[in-house]
């Protein structure tokens, strides 16, 4: 019998209903503090209006001379540095996010499935920040620029920055999502919920797919469609290679899939 002091933690026994919840209310108490904490860090350090000119400065500096966004609520120029702050907070708590949600499904695993929790919440955190700073560093300011050519020269400029905060929000999601691919990819095929030979065979499907999303997610440019659709496409490549170098390494030995699950 092992020693309960050393138990993992992700390791469960059958629990009724209510005792489900509770787990699911501690987990997400845990990663609230986690985000409450990120919060405060960047509160004090550099603090929301810095954080704002940041994030605002991809845009700044496509704009006329001179010209700066607007806030056209009274409150705005108090919340969105706030929101922004919020933001940042989850990002640098996303890996504690991201444990509690696996940790908390983990239970409902085999035992060599639960191996896949700690590789799989480095890998999420590191490709959803990767894919925000490809679309902050890169992205935005080719995308801002080409918008800003298309502008008459009667017009001047002047985003509201609740908007501007609402449209980086969604691109940000939306390329953080997509930089995920690969996780997927390796999840599902270890999983065993869909072969390699499948994912090769659905290739061409997934660059249509990856065109309507980056279609449906982006601005009405093809800059933008352009960067989030052919990472993506990359990224799945990248995913069966890696999916299939991890199922050659790590397949499961033949006494785990004869395990009953555990609740």
């Amino acid at each position: 019998m092992s020693d309960p002091e050393n138990r993992d933690e992700l390791e469960g026994s059958e629990q009724p209903f209510v005792a489900h919840l509770i787990e699911l209310r501690d987990r997400l108490i845990r990663a609230t503090i986690a985000i409450a904490v990120g919060f405060g860090i960047f509160a004090l350090w550099p603090g929301p209006s810095a954080l704002y000119d940041l994030l605002a400065a991809p845009l700044v500096a496509q704009l006329p001379a001179g010209a700066t966004l607007i806030a056209t609520n009274v409150i705005s120029p108090f919340m969105v540095p706030l929101k922004i702050t919020l933001m940042a907070g989850f990002m640098l708590a996303l890996p504690v996010v991201l444990y509690q949600v696996w940790a908390f499904v983990a239970p409902g695993l085999y035992t060599h499935e639960k191996r896949l929790v700690m590789p799989l919440v480095v890998s999420s955190t590191l490709l959803f920040l990767i894919g925000v700073a490809f679309c902050y560093f890169f992205v935005f300011g080719q995308v801002f620029k080409f918008i800003q050519s298309f502008a008459p020269k009667s017009i001047t400029a002047a985003p509201d920055i609740e908007a501007y905060l609402s449209f980086v929000l969604s691109m940000f999601i939306a390329f953080g999502a997509a930089f995920e691919v690969p996780v997927v990819v390796v999840l599902l095929v270890r999983m065993g919920m869909v072969s390699i030979d499948k994912l090769k065979a659905f290739r061409g499907y997934f660059i249509v797919i990856a065109f309507i999303i980056a279609a449906i997610v982006t601005p009405p440019d093809v800059i933008s469609q352009l960067a989030l659709a052919i990472p993506m496409i990359i990224l799945y490549e990248i995913g069966i290679h890696t999916a299939g170098l991890f199922v050659k390494h790590t397949q499961p030995p033949p006494e785990a899939a004869a395990e009953d699950r555990t609740a």
